[in-house]
Parts: structure tokens; C-alpha cells; sequence
């Protein structure tokens, strides 16, 4: 299997973006059999298809006055927040390499998360109904996903630094009134995020028993 790694680091969400839509074309032009593309984005506010204006709390003109973009995007799901502080995960796989379940996929996505967490020794789990990884009712991971011809882009993003967590409070996180958290507050201490990436990474290999990986 052509599995490969692309961690872009920290970078705009449009060149990622973008940059997603080309790793789609190379899976499903058969260039390559699955993308795993790793990355933490400066400061940006994403609206997926199920998006509600009315839970972007502030005038959209006002975040970007405080440096947050916006950007429509064609996964599913409400508003959502990216920023510096988060591992974000774009699995480019094709499913027919998997499974035909976009259900399946998902919890897969929340599976890897969990495991991940677990190795830090952070307890979580999912919430009955909603999407996501939580420790106890406060939400720590976010998934959400586009499938075209069985071929997801889009994905996961774990929060790890406590630095930028406060842009959450400018929206309802997936339309929701809920609390969000991140590692290193449950730890109560700094995190290694280029640690966590490795980790993540890993974590998606052996939760989708993927046997070969061009790192």
C-alpha cells in the first residue's frame, strides 16, 4: 500500500486546503493509495455544511479583525475553530482500501484519538449522539469529514496547547453550548506538540492496521 505522511507544520488553512484537494486527485487517479496529511493552522474559523450563522457569536468582520479567517468548507458538521494549539489529521484515504461505512470511518477517526489520549494517560471516551472525543463533558477532539467517490478529506483535530483555546468562546463549537479542553490543561503542564504529532500518526497506522507507512 502507498501510504504516505505529509506534515506541512504550522500553515494557512487555504494552502492545506488546497493542498488536500490535490492528495484526492493523486488517491483517486491511483497515484497513490492513502495520504495521511498532518498539520496546525494559524488561526482560522471553518463553517461546514450543517453550519447555523447564529452560532458564530461575533460579527464575522469582527473575527477577522481579532486575525481568525473564515472559510465555507464541504465537510459536514457546525462551526468549528483551528488553531496553532491543535494537531489537525487530514486522512486521504479511500475506503474501498477499508471499509464501505462512512460511519465505521468516523469512529475510527474517534478511536485513534482515544488511543492516542490513553498513551498520555488521559481517560476519554465518546458522547452518545454527538461527534467527537471528550474527558468527562468537556470536548477535547473534533471530526468531521467530506466522501466523494469513497474518498475522505477532512478530518480530526485534537487540542493540545492552552494558548489559543480562548478563541472558542467567539462561536458554539459544532452547535453546541458545550466547554472545550485541551492536553496540556488535563495534564497541567506543557506539551511537545511535534511529540504528539509522531504519536498521532501512529496511533492511525495501528487503529486502521495500516501495515506500511513512507514516513
Amino acid at each position: 500500500m502507498r501510504f504516505e505522511v505529509f506534515n506541512l507544520g504550522l500553515i494557512d488553512y487555504k494552502t492545506a486546503w488546497d493542498f488536500q484537494k490535490e492528495t484526492f486527485l493523486n488517491v483517486k487517479n491511483a497515484k497513490l493509495d492513502a495520504g495521511l496529511i498532518l498539520c496546525r493552522h494559524y488561526p482560522v474559523i471553518t463553517l461546514g455544511r450543517l453550519t447555523k450563522r447564529d452560532n458564530i457569536l461575533i460579527p464575522e468582520g469582527e473575527l477577522k479583525n481579532k486575525g481568525l479567517s473564515v472559510y465555507s468548507i464541504e465537510r459536514g458538521g457546525d462551526v468549528t475553530y483551528h488553531g496553532p494549539g491543535q494537531v489537525t489529521v487530514y486522512p486521504v484515504f479511500n475506503l474501498q482500501h477499508f471499509k464501505k461505512d462512512i460511519h465505521w470511518f468516523l469512529r475510527k477517526l474517534e478511536d485513534a484519538a482515544i488511543n492516542l489520549l490513553a498513551g498520555m494517560g488521559i481517560q476519554s471516551q465518546r458522547s452518545d449522539g454527538f461527534s467527537g472525543v471528550w474527558v468527562q463533558n468537556k470536548k477535547i477532539a473534533s471530526v468531521g469529514i467530506a466522501i466523494k467517490n469513497w474518498i475522505n478529506i477532512h478530518g480530526l483535530s485534537i487540542n493540545v496547547s492552552r494558548h489559543d483555546l480562548h478563541n472558542f468562546n467567539f462561536i458554539r463549537p459544532c452547535g453546541m453550548d458545550i466547554q472545550m479542553t485541551c492536553v496540556e490543561k488535563i495534564l497541567d503542564r506543557p506539551v511537545d506538540i511535534s511529540r504528539i504529532e509522531k504519536s498521532v500518526i501512529d496511533s492511525i497506522i495501528g487503529t486502521f492496521s495500516i501495515e506500511e507507512a513512507a514516513r
